[in-house]
């Protein structure tokens, strides 16, 4: 016999009761700071009532959590809600709803996913990425009170006995479609705050607390602009996008059209098939190319184009989200962040200039915007449209393989010719003897004739400041930032000398810091003392500098540009800026003052990027009847690089480039990923740098682990600084080898690392 001894009733509580109490309503969140991972919260009553949509707790939503033993409160999103079996747990409740309705629908919440798998980030740190500051914050907008009528009170409102005011007022707020505002409420009730209180006080009327526009956004009309005729090129690569448009599914097209050919057309007229659909399109363009001149050819052809890029205030950004949200818009045209743009009846994705390296984000999340409109467009069975006359090889090759399709627009529109390009050899003896300038003989010479013949002349120099490096020829003391490993620039309107990586400002030195030599020599070209040579060798050209120095005042980029459209300026000089989407076709002359700034660094893309800026710089001549010409300057006329872009050979250069790539397996044949260790000891930083790539060479034997090394700037911020390359076949084995990443390192203190999926800047 048992020594437990039976009892007449059963003490255990029903079986389900149990599980009501395992199973209970949970919200999963993550927190855009903080750890990573996934949180489980128990759901109130109170933001589970779908009768109080403003409070309801769902996927998609902003919630305030407690977090740690002190219960710290934070922020954090919503992903999911569900019913699930909490066991033994022990789960804090959610302390606030924070958005009356969701700023993340379920499609973007999945491709915040991916983006979270696939460059291995914390999901709450990329769904804050998506959202634009202005958004979370509702720029724009005020806490304003609601009022409206019950529906047990609507019922008998016949049969109240109140004053006539409140009675009229009463029928008034019941009428109204919506909650109306109190003074909305007293404008239609036509009367004071007085009768309206007191339906208040009388519990009449319930009210609630919400944020509402305080200034609906209104756009200037434009003059519409007829469609313009497609030459037979442009006509067939309409029917191309058109035909994938028609089918209804992703696909991928290249649009790989020269300088001039009218890419930006096809476009339009692609979109305006999609919008006949009553669907919409994103169109991504790099952020400098995002002028009045670019976004009004989409508003001459569109009733309704919302702008999205990093210059526009909070709130603005904010009432542009909310009209493409609502579907109102047709045609969002942005910079990298617009791939985000929420807009629910999405048809057609186009990317202009997708070789642009603008559009990878360089702080986390790292995407690159042309990899996530590939599997946006994959989500919504859309095409995606990638064009530029310098295509990415990553793209070029894709192509090649048959993922992509490639169209093609050989000619330039009315068949108006390439520009002649003639490199002018820097080692020639001549060129060195005629002066210490910047601009040789040969581009002195064809300026003063571009001018003299009433044309406009641009000078691309990459490089901004007036001296690069300041150095002492007798103990050979390069002057350096003492926080960061690399040169200080002179910049002699202000009469400093800049740190261009951690914006540090010292007052120009005398004599040499190390000799006390006063020799000290100011040296190299930038792009201020190259303006300061052209206004002394043409003293009657009106000059105009574009660089980031010289454009910081809001729309002065703009204004600088159509000034030079307008022919107010003669010559227009700067970086890379002044390369890429300009139409003038008053231009005859581009000079590139030196060749070689980006082609010898440490990068195995400068090669690809040196014949990008050429390619793209010397396509802003010869776009009139009057033709053009360009001159490079460089000391290597003979790199492949610069022979394929004076000859405006894209397929050239691919062809031996390519080669060099695969021989490596550098992308596009492999996947690579850079992870960055960064610390104020050097040694400290090494060796935990060299313990990583150990864990990582363990973690995936098919991956190939490089380094660590020293980074090309060693030294940034007061940080050194040393990468590891990972490189692999596909991201799957690439993402095996970041595995140690994803676990729990321990770190010395204030020693940081950083993952860099699919790397474009390896500086």
């Amino acid at each position: 016999m048992s020594n437990r001894q039976q009892n007449l009733f059963d003490t255990e509580p029903p079986q389900w009761e149990l599980d009501e109490v395992e199973h209970r309503r949970v919200a999963r969140v993550v927190l855009s700071t903080g750890p990573a991972g996934e949180f489980d919260y128990l759901l109130p009553e109170e933001f589970a009532n779908e009768q109080k949509p403003e409070v309801l707790a769902q996927a998609g939503r902003r919630v305030r959590v407690p977090l740690g033993r002190g219960n710290r409160p934070v922020v954090g999103y919503c992903v999911e809600v569900a019913t699930t079996n909490v066991g033994t747990r022990k789960l804090k409740p959610i302390s606030a709803v924070l958005d009356t309705a969701p700023l993340l629908s379920s499609r973007m919440l999945e491709l915040g996913r991916w983006i979270a798998e696939y460059y291995l980030a914390p999901l709450g740190q990329v769904l804050e990425g998506i959202l634009p500051a202005g958004v979370r914050g509702k720029a724009g907008t005020r806490e304003t009170t609601l009022f409206s009528v019950p529906t047990k009170v609507a019922a008998r409102i016949t049969r109240l006995d109140l004053p006539e005011k409140q009675a009229h007022a009463l029928k008034i707020l019941a009428a109204s479609s919506k909650p109306l505002a109190m003074n909305q409420w007293m404008a239609r009730a036509e009367c004071t705050a007085g009768p309206l209180n007191a339906l208040r006080k009388k519990e009449l009327v319930e009210s609630r607390v919400e944020r509402i526009d305080t200034d609906p956004l209104l756009e200037q009309p434009v003059a519409r602009r007829e469609p313009l005729e497609l030459n037979p090129a442009q006509a067939a690569a309409l029917e191309t996008i058109a035909t994938a448009l028609d089918r209804r599914e992703q696909s991928t097209l290249l649009l790989h059209g020269v300088t001039g050919s009218g890419k930006t057309e096809v476009y339009i007229q692609a979109i305006e098939k999609v919008v006949s659909f009553r669907r919409q399109a994103i169109v991504l363009v790099p952020e400098i190319s995002l002028t009045p001149q670019t976004v009004g050819r989409f508003r001459e052809r569109f009733d309704h184009v919302a702008v999205l890029h990093s210059h526009q205030s909070d709130v603005e950004r904010h009432r542009q989200w909310k009209r493409i949200a609502s579907g109102e818009v047709q045609v969002v045209v942005g910079a990298r962040s617009a791939i985000f743009a929420p807009t629910p009846h999405l048809g057609l994705v186009v990317i202009d200039e997708e070789h642009e390296t603008s559009f990878k984000q360089d702080t986390a999340p790292r995407y690159h915007a042309r990899e996530v409109a590939l599997q946006r467009t994959r989500m919504d069975n859309v095409p995606l449209v990638l064009g530029s006359a310098t295509p990415s090889l990553e793209a070029w090759h894709a192509a090649g393989r048959g993922d992509y399709q490639l169209v093609s627009l050989p000619d330039r529109v009315s068949n108006l010719p390439l520009p002649v390009v003639r490199a002018v050899d820097l080692r020639d003896e001549e060129h060195r003897k005629w002066g210490r300038g910047a601009i040789s003989r040969p581009l002195h010479q064809a300026m003063t004739a571009a001018l003299a013949d009433g044309g406009q002349v641009i000078l691309l120099l990459n490089r901004r400041g007036f001296s690069t490096h300041v150095q002492c020829p007798s103990c050979g003391f390069a002057l350096k930032c003492e926080s960061c490993d690399v040169s200080m620039v002179y910049h002699r309107q202000a009469n400093h000398v800049v740190c261009h990586w951690c914006d540090r400002v010292e007052p120009p030195p005398t004599h040499c810091p190390e000799c006390k030599d006063a020799n000290i020599r100011y040296g190299g070209f930038g792009t201020q003392k190259l303006e300061a040579e052209v206004r002394s060798r043409f003293p009657d050209a009106r000059v105009l500098r574009m660089d980031t120095d010289s454009m910081r005042r809001p729309g002065s980029h703009e204004q600088a540009l159509d000034s030079f459209r307008h022919g107010e300026v003669d010559v227009l000089l700067g970086t890379q800026m002044i390369a890429k989407g300009l139409d003038f076709p008053n231009v005859t002359l581009v000079g590139v003052v030196n060749a070689d700034t980006s082609l010898h660094f440490p990068d195995f893309r400068a090669a690809e990027r040196t014949f990008h800026l050429v390619t793209q710089v010397a396509g802003r001549t010869g776009r009139g009847t009057r033709g053009g010409r360009v001159l490079v300057q460089t000391l290597s006329p003979d790199h492949p690089a610069l022979v394929a872009a004076m000859q405006h050979n894209y397929t050239a250069f691919a062809a031996s480039e390519l080669p060099e790539r695969e021989m490596l397996s550098y992308p596009p044949f492999g996947r690579m990923a850079r992870v960055v260790i960064r610390g104020p000891n050097d040694q400290v930083t090494l060796a935990v740098a060299d313990e990583l790539a150990g864990k990582m060479r363990a973690a995936c034997e098919r991956a190939r682990v490089i380094g660590p090394a020293p980074c090309t700037i060693s030294k940034l911020r007061e940080l050194y600084r040393f990468h590891v390359l990972v490189i692999a076949p596909d991201v799957a084995t690439l993402h095996q080898a970041a595995e140690p990443l994803a676990g729990k390192l321990k770190l010395p203190e204030d020693v940081q690392w950083i993952v860099d999926i699919d790397p474009v800047d390896m500086m």
